[in-house]
């Protein structure tokens, strides 16, 4: 008898199974010019269409789809097929499929422009949950009620034959039916080049201190170095062009979570005589040079906001800090010496003509005086300023970065005449602005605008004032104690990439794409095709952002691209 029922419990439990009711889930495409927000603040906006993308060859094609079910779903999976186009195809390892996860943000201040602020109290500014992070987990639990937005990114390759390529992006869940959506692909016949040759300026301040507090490892150590390196990779990727070094401790007076110490060690010797040790500085240096990011290197700061600067004493054995102001005999004598020992080392490494010295929204007058100090001692050290235009020293500035504002300072004549003489002008955003910008609440088409108006404005890039410096938990709790949520930090841990900045490297794309074209137009005499470039080109501007938002601009100028 007991074998009977038990025959009879596997005869009847795949009937019993295969009835049970299984949950249901909608996929749809999404924009990528919008998020999804928990609690408040701007809704997602829904493709009515199949995603239909034109690509040039070499370039990276971002999309967002969302799945979203009444009913949890458990086990979810994304796969996506190669695109096929006849014989040719784009394989599925050139796709990479990511979940968008939420994290906690506050909102903006939409009484006023400049965002700039404490925030210690957490309550006077909002909460909301926004997808950002480009995870990277395999597999995840969507829950009842919320839509889950998945990011895909197309990396096409740079040999792909050029017509329309077609596939499909599917998602599976344990206890429900999968679905999959249409993916086409149009691939022009242009072609995009590698990111470490794009002529875009991008100069994202690294924060190395970051990362070793959040991965737990030893400052500079191996497992350091390892932990930095998806990190920084995601960088290489976007084009970055600079390294951010430090020469000396907390040039920023420790604003950030965790502040920066110097990468040159400076040690007073018992004669009075000067020793510096720049093990960690050439090891940062090489690394970030190993990835490609290799143009330039940014020294922090002769100028810190508290003048205070650091040295081993050995006449003392103790660590010691001295203020000087710039000009002051102390001022000269702490970094007259390290002026002409850097540069000795710079040259023995074949460094010194990418090296920049650079400051930060500092005063004019304290500029000169240090300008005049470094010119006595080594006349051909370049400068780099992220801060207002000032008209006696902009001939002095090799790269110089200007805030952007509704109204500009910069007249356009200096701005061209830089450009006769070589040097680099670019944009930078801040908690100064409300918009545009790449706050975690900001609207993602905002960070591809940047690309747009830095080529309307004629700038050569774009400057942000941090990259990577992570709040306590970034992949909880992107809140600060001042500025918006996101401000000091694009990407995070691990690795995890975001929507904002994937939508700043479709504006860099954008940005390199009018730039071969016009040139192209430019050496065949093609003036109608330029007349309808500058037209494309006109709505970027700071009035017309603050006016109507990024989105109608944008999606007229990309579809000029696309006809090209």
């Amino acid at each position: 008898m007991k074998n009977i029922v038990t025959l009879m419990i596997a005869v009847a439990l795949p009937v019993l199974m295969a009835a049970q009711p299984q949950s249901s889930f909608k996929l749809e495409w999404a924009s990528t010019g919008s998020h999804c927000v928990i609690g408040g603040g701007p809704s997602l906006e829904f493709q009515k269409k199949a995603f239909n993308h034109v690509a040039w060859r070499g370039e990276k094609v971002f999309a967002q789809a969302v799945v979203s079910s009444e009913e949890e779903l458990k086990d979810v999976r994304l796969s996506v097929s190669d695109l096929r186009n006849g014989k040719s195809l784009i394989g599925a390892e050139n796709i990479r499929l990511q979940f968008v996860s939420y994290v906690v943000s506050d909102l903006l201040d939409t009484t006023k422009y400049g965002q700039c602020g404490s925030r210690e109290d957490k309550s006077k500014w909002g909460e909301v949950l926004v997808a950002d992070v480009l995870d990277i987990n395999d597999s995840m639990t969507v829950p009842a009620g919320r839509k889950q937005p998945v990011w895909m990114t197309v990396s096409v390759p740079s040999d792909a034959r050029p017509g329309k390529y077609s596939g499909k992006l599917t998602v599976t869940s344990s206890n429900a039916k999968a679905r999959s959506l249409n993916v086409e692909l149009t691939v022009a016949g242009h072609v995009l080049p590698p990111a470490r040759d794009w002529a875009f300026h991008l100069d994202l301040w690294q924060n190395p201190y970051s990362v070793a507090r959040y991965e737990n490892v030893p400052l500079w150590s191996d497992a350091h170095f390892e932990a930095m390196r998806p990190v920084m990779k995601m960088l290489a990727e976007a084009g970055q062009k600079s390294v951010t070094a430090t020469i000396m401790n907390r040039p920023w007076n420790g604003q950030t979570e965790d502040a920066f110490g110097s990468m040159v060690t400076k040690i007073r010797r018992i004669d009075g005589t000067w020793l510096y040790d720049y093990t960690i500085f050439d090891r940062w240096v090489e690394f970030m040079f190993s990835l490609g990011i290799d143009k330039q290197i940014n020294c922090y700061s002769m100028i810190p906001w508290a003048l205070e600067f650091d040295y081993y004493d050995q006449a003392t054995s103790s660590n010691t800090t001295i203020q000087a102001t710039p000009g002051s005999q102390e001022y000269n004598e702490y970094w007259g010496s390290f002026i002409a020992d850097f540069a000795r080392h710079l040259k023995s490494k074949g460094w010194f003509e990418k090296t920049m010295i650079a400051m930060d929204e500092r005063p004019m007058e304290s500029m000169q005086e240090v300008l005049s100090l470094i010119r006595n001692i080594e006349p051909g050290f370049k400068i780099s300023l992220a801060g207002n235009y000032h008209e006696p020293i902009n001939h002095e500035i090799a790269d110089f970065s200007e805030g952007f504002a509704p109204k500009k300072e910069f007249p356009e004549s200096a701005k061209a005449r830089r450009k006769e003489l070589g040097l680099t002008t670019t944009i930078y955003t801040c908690c100064a602005e409300a918009h545009p910008n790449m706050f975690v609440i900001s609207d993602p088409d905002e960070a591809a605008w940047l690309g747009w108006f830095a080529q309307a404005e004629n700038y050569d890039g774009y400057l942000r004032w941090a990259y990577n410096s992570w709040t306590l938990d970034p992949l909880t709790d992107t809140r600060f104690r001042t500025w918006p949520a996101g401000d000091c930090f694009v990407v995070y841990p691990g690795g995890r990439g975001s929507v904002r900045f994937s939508k700043l490297t479709e504006g860099i794309q954008d940005f390199e794409k009018v730039r071969i074209l016009r040139a192209q137009w430019q050496k065949e005499g093609n003036e109608a095709k330029l007349a309808q470039l500058t037209e494309v080109l006109k709505p970027f501007t700071s009035d017309k952002i603050l006016e109507e938002g990024p989105a109608k601009a944008l999606a007229a100028a990309k579809s000029f691209l696309d006809k090209q």
